[in-house]
Order: structure tokens, then sequence, then C-alpha cells
């Protein structure tokens, strides 16, 4: 075993390597690496050769999503690489991108876990994206967790308003079949306005007033300390990681209907820190029951005017209403894939979703009667003029008879 470079194993130790990364490396059993290191013999590599691996037809493949997409997370691979055809495992899959993946620093922290229904944490992420004309754009993303199951909902919006908020929130308790306890959060502005004079957290009324009427305790998390709603941080992150690197997507719909279908995969899978299905979990979960759609309605709706023109501006596109409604404050609502307009209990106009950000949506027949009434949204003070009415003509005579018979 003389000759060529040799390696000696005291230094390969010193630098923490274990007896089968050795035995890899040297191409040597593990017994023979410890007879040599007993009896201080220099011992050369004696590498075997190379087999093919599973994995060797899709590195490319591998390494565009790395260097495109950003995705380094391995089990987000193993799920895509499944549907092209590949038959190995998750392990060749970490060992290769091991390489290629940026040091983490951590820091440790305690882990927390809650009870069964006491508590979801919920938080925004932004995702970026490049749109059909090749502008990179981004779209806010809600992300909500509950703590004891890791059961996971994720919605896509236009904004992160309180409206948005309050929308995404109903949609996730539905989707969990159920109202938490607690809601942990940072303080967002879309929920939390201040803090009161006693350094009680000063609530957004609208949120405040949902959260009474679903039966939700709010909870801030410390300033500054993102870890103390982890969970959900996390959750962000695998969104990030695992979901978003890659997608296509034609529009908000679209996109949300492929979140929702990651989600119910997500919620199928066996979570790194439980060792269970999240879905499976979330049986146990014992949750408030939902409010009726009627008693959240109320929470859903935005108040909006009518322009001069007769749209009404909602998510980032214009509305049409007939054009005597302009001027008027109206409420609008999204009901599924539909956005209604009201005047009171009036349906002024229901439009499909519009998926163009700054579009027009113009209502049939909006503009009829505008050029007969000249622009006017009411009619003018006017008087009619009626025919001429004839009078009967009776002589003198009738009359003093009258006061005769009278008299």
């Amino acid at each position: 075993m003389e000759g060529g470079t040799l390696l000696r194993l005291q230094g390969i130790q010193a630098n923490g390597k274990g007896w089968r990364e050795l035995a890899r490396e040297t191409g040597f059993s593990r017994n023979t690496l410890r007879k040599y290191l007993r009896d201080k013999h220099p011992v050369e590599p004696n590498p075997q050769p190379s087999r093919p691996s599973k994995l060797d037809a899709y590195k490319p493949v591998i390494d565009r999503w790395m260097k495109e997409d950003g995705l380094f997370n391995c089990q987000a691979m193993l799920s895509r690489l499944r549907k092209e055809g590949y038959q190995g495992g998750l392990t060749l899959i970490k060992d290769y991108v091991k390489a290629h993946r940026l040091p983490r620093h951590t820091k440790a922290t305690v882990r927390y876990e809650t009870k069964p229904g006491q508590q979801a944490q919920v938080d925004w992420g932004i995702c970026t994206y490049t749109d059909v004309h090749g502008q990179e754009r981004k779209s806010p993303v809600f992300v909500m967790v509950l703590g004891h199951s890791r059961a996971i909902y994720v919605e896509y919006t236009r904004r992160c308003d309180i409206h948005s908020f309050l929308r995404c929130f109903s949609h996730a308790i539905d989707y969990f079949g159920g109202v938490p306890k607690f809601m942990l959060t940072d303080h967002m502005k879309t929920v939390v306005l201040g803090m009161n004079d006693d350094h009680t957290p000063k609530w957004n009324k609208l949120f405040e007033d949902f959260s009474l009427l679903i039966g939700l305790t709010p909870k801030l998390c410390r300033v500054r300390r993102p870890k103390t709603k982890g969970k959900v941080e996390r959750g962000v992150g695998y969104v990030k990681d695992n979901f978003w690197p890659g997608r296509r997507f034609s529009d908000m719909a679209d996109l949300n209907r492929q979140a929702l279908a990651w989600c119910e995969e997500a919620n199928q899978r066996i979570h790194g820190t439980t060792g269970e299905r999240p879905c499976d979990g979330l049986q146990e979960e014992k949750l408030q029951p939902v409010p009726s759609p009627d008693r959240l309605m109320r929470f859903l709706k935005e108040e909006r005017k009518v322009t001069n023109d007769g749209y009404v501006s909602f998510d980032g596109v214009r509305y049409g209403v007939h054009w005597t409604h302009s001027g008027k404050t109206v409420v609008v609502r999204q009901v599924g894939m539909k956005v209604q307009i009201w005047l009171g209990d009036h349906l002024l106009a229901q439009h499909v979703t519009s998926a163009r950000r700054g579009g027009l949506v113009p209502l049939k027949g909006q503009y009829a009667g505008l050029e007969e009434a000249a622009g006017q949204l009411q009619a003018k003070p006017m008087a009619r003029q009626i025919p001429e009415t004839k009078v009967e003509q009776r002589s003198l005579d009738v009359y003093a008879q009258l006061a005769e018979v009278g008299a």
C-alpha cells in the first residue's frame, strides 16, 4: 500500500469523519482501516470503479431547478422527479444537493407544543414571479398552520389588507372545519393599529368584531422574536421552498387552485417534527364550529364609491354598474369566483372575477339611456302642458231660477 498519494487516517479522523465515510473514500473496509490506524500505517486510497447512479439522468434537471428556480428542498425534488420516472431514493438527492447548498447558521430554541384545538399561527409571506411580459412582480401569500396537527392552509392574494386577511381567514377555517381558540400572529398592521396606554393591543375594529363573532382570542408574539410563531414561519418557508419554485400559473384563480391541491398533498405527508400526517392530527383538533355564512358575510364585504363613468374598483380591477348609480356608495363582495355589487338589498351587477390586474370589466347595457338623458342622473324639474278644457256656457236665467228655489 506504499506509493502514490498517501492518506493518513489520523489526519482524516481529526477532521471529524466517521468510519463509513473513511471506508467510502479509501475503498477499504472499516476493520482494515482500524488495523492500519492501530499499527500507524499510512493507507493509500483505493477507490472502487464508480457505478452508474439512478440519479445521473436527472442531475441536469436538478441543476436547472437549483440555478433557475432556487429550489433546494429535496423532498419537493423527490416528488417532482417521481413524476419524471425517477426510481431512486431521497438520500441520493440529498447527497447531490448538499454540495450545492449554502451553509445555514442556526440558534438553539425551546420547542413549544400546543394541545389540540388551542392555537393557530398566521402570517403573510411575499413570493416573486415574472408576468407574461417578463416583468418581476410580487404576490402576498396568506399561511395558517394549526399548532397541534401542523395542518396548513395557503392562499394567494393581490393585497394583504384587512379585507383580504378576513377573507383568507374565513376560507382557512372552512378548510379546517372549525375555529381554534387562539390565534398567534406578529404585529401586522392589518390587525394591530398600535398599543393602548395600558400596553394592550389596539386591534383593528373590524378584526376585533370578527374575532368576537367566531370565538377567537388573538395573541401577539414578542417583538423581534419571530421564532415565537415558528410553526407558521417554517410553514411560509416551506411554501417558498417547496410549492413556489418553478410554479407555472395563468392567473390568481389558477394559482389558488394549485395551492389548495398542494395543501392536500402537504397535509398527507409525514411531518418531520411530529412523525405523523397532519391530516390525521386534524381529526384530533377540537375546533369550535364555524359560524353560518350569513353571519360571516358582513365581514367579507367592502364599501366602494361608483366613479362618474360607472365603475367600482375592487382588488385592482374596475367592474361596471349601470351609469345611473354613478357617485353612489355600494357594497362589493366576492363569492367564489364571482364579484357582486350591491346597493342595499338590490344586486346591481355580478361579474366573473377578472385575472387582469388594472383591467376594466364592463356591464352589458351599462350606458343604456345615457345619451337621451344627457348624462343627468335624475330628471330635471318639469311641468306639463295639457289640452285646453271646454267649459259649458249657461244662461244667467238658470242661476236666477236656482236662487228663487233656494229662497
